[in-house]
Protein backbone atom coordinates (compact mmCIF):
# COMPACT_ATOMS: atom_id res chain seq x y z
CA UNK A 1 0.00 0.00 0.00
CA UNK A 2 1.55 3.46 -0.82
CA UNK A 3 1.32 5.75 1.63
CA UNK A 4 1.97 9.61 1.03
CA UNK A 5 3.02 12.28 4.29
CA UNK A 6 3.29 15.74 3.20
CA UNK A 7 5.34 17.87 5.75
CA UNK A 8 7.22 21.79 5.74
CA UNK A 9 3.96 24.28 4.93
CA UNK A 10 3.58 27.03 6.50
CA UNK A 11 3.12 30.92 6.60
CA UNK A 12 5.98 32.83 4.62
CA UNK A 13 6.25 36.68 3.29
CA UNK A 14 6.55 37.27 -0.38
CA UNK A 15 9.60 36.10 -1.56
CA UNK A 16 10.63 34.10 0.62
CA UNK A 17 11.48 30.45 0.26
CA UNK A 18 9.97 27.20 1.90
CA UNK A 19 10.40 23.37 1.64
CA UNK A 20 7.76 20.68 1.44
CA UNK A 21 8.48 17.07 1.70
CA UNK A 22 6.80 14.42 0.42
CA UNK A 23 7.71 10.56 2.98
CA UNK A 24 6.80 8.15 0.71
CA UNK A 25 5.91 4.54 2.25
CA UNK A 26 4.81 1.30 0.28
CA UNK A 27 6.52 -0.21 -2.86
CA UNK A 28 9.53 0.47 -4.55
CA UNK A 29 9.42 3.88 -6.29
CA UNK A 30 11.63 3.21 -9.07
CA UNK A 31 9.24 3.49 -12.17
CA UNK A 32 6.95 5.95 -10.28
CA UNK A 33 6.63 9.32 -11.62
CA UNK A 34 5.74 11.78 -8.45
CA UNK A 35 4.37 14.87 -8.50
CA UNK A 36 3.05 18.04 -6.72
CA UNK A 37 -0.35 19.45 -7.01
CA UNK A 38 -1.83 22.38 -5.39
CA UNK A 39 -5.38 23.85 -4.98
CA UNK A 40 -6.07 27.02 -3.87
CA UNK A 41 -9.41 28.32 -2.68
CA UNK A 42 -12.78 28.03 -5.56
CA UNK A 43 -9.97 26.72 -8.12
CA UNK A 44 -9.49 23.33 -9.51
CA UNK A 45 -6.35 21.18 -8.57
CA UNK A 46 -3.36 21.99 -10.80
CA UNK A 47 -0.59 20.88 -11.97
CA UNK A 48 3.09 22.02 -9.86
CA UNK A 49 6.12 20.01 -10.58
CA UNK A 50 6.43 15.85 -11.74
CA UNK A 51 10.11 14.12 -11.56
CA UNK A 52 10.45 10.49 -12.89
CA UNK A 53 11.86 8.86 -9.95
CA UNK A 54 14.14 6.21 -11.88
CA UNK A 55 16.06 8.90 -14.06
CA UNK A 56 15.43 11.98 -12.22
CA UNK A 57 13.87 13.82 -15.19
CA UNK A 58 11.78 16.83 -14.62
CA UNK A 59 8.71 18.56 -15.90
CA UNK A 60 7.06 21.91 -14.14
CA UNK A 61 4.40 23.88 -14.56
CA UNK A 62 5.30 27.36 -16.23
CA UNK A 63 4.40 29.42 -13.20
CA UNK A 64 6.58 27.81 -11.08
CA UNK A 65 9.60 27.22 -13.81
CA UNK A 66 13.04 28.94 -12.17
CA UNK A 67 11.66 29.42 -8.73
CA UNK A 68 10.47 25.93 -7.82
CA UNK A 69 13.33 22.87 -7.76
CA UNK A 70 11.95 19.57 -7.13
CA UNK A 71 14.59 16.36 -5.66
CA UNK A 72 14.34 12.63 -4.59
CA UNK A 73 16.32 11.34 -2.33
CA UNK A 74 16.69 7.70 -3.33
CA UNK A 75 17.89 6.35 0.16
CA UNK A 76 15.30 8.30 2.40
CA UNK A 77 12.19 8.05 -0.08
CA UNK A 78 11.24 11.62 0.18
CA UNK A 79 10.75 14.16 -2.59
CA UNK A 80 11.39 17.53 -1.91
CA UNK A 81 9.79 20.67 -3.66
CA UNK A 82 12.05 23.66 -2.62
CA UNK A 83 9.85 26.72 -3.03
CA UNK A 84 11.81 30.40 -3.73
CA UNK A 85 10.76 33.77 -4.46
CA UNK A 86 7.13 32.78 -3.43
CA UNK A 87 4.41 34.93 -4.93
CA UNK A 88 0.66 35.66 -3.32
CA UNK A 89 -0.83 33.58 -6.17
CA UNK A 90 1.52 30.47 -4.62
CA UNK A 91 -1.18 30.51 -1.65
CA UNK A 92 -2.80 27.12 -1.81
CA UNK A 93 -2.66 23.36 -0.74
CA UNK A 94 0.14 21.64 -2.03
CA UNK A 95 -0.23 17.74 -2.53
CA UNK A 96 2.25 14.31 -3.42
CA UNK A 97 1.19 12.72 -5.72
CA UNK A 98 2.24 9.33 -7.43
CA UNK A 99 1.84 7.64 -11.13
CA UNK A 100 2.83 4.11 -10.85
CA UNK A 101 2.90 4.16 -14.81
CA UNK A 102 5.79 6.75 -14.84
CA UNK A 103 6.19 9.10 -17.41
CA UNK A 104 5.89 12.87 -16.76
CA UNK A 105 2.18 13.48 -16.72
CA UNK A 106 0.58 16.72 -15.78
CA UNK A 107 -3.04 15.40 -15.31
CA UNK A 108 -4.46 14.80 -11.90
CA UNK A 109 -6.23 11.83 -12.87
CA UNK A 110 -3.38 9.97 -13.60
CA UNK A 111 -2.12 9.90 -10.20
CA UNK A 112 -3.26 7.38 -8.38
CA UNK A 113 -1.94 8.18 -4.84
CA UNK A 114 -2.21 10.70 -2.86
CA UNK A 115 -1.25 12.39 0.16
CA UNK A 116 -3.27 14.63 2.81
CA UNK A 117 -2.03 17.91 1.59
CA UNK A 118 -0.16 20.87 3.52
CA UNK A 119 -1.10 24.56 3.54
CA UNK A 120 1.57 27.24 2.00
CA UNK A 121 0.12 30.50 3.03
CA UNK A 122 2.21 33.50 1.42
CA UNK A 123 1.57 37.04 2.50
CA UNK A 124 2.07 39.96 1.48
Amino acid sequence: QVQLVESGGGLVQAGGSLRLSCAASGPTFSGYTMGWFRQAPGKEREFVVAINWRVGSTLYAGSVKGRFTISRDNVKNTVDLQMNSLKLEDTAVYYCAANPRGGLITGRYNYDYWGQGTQVTVSS
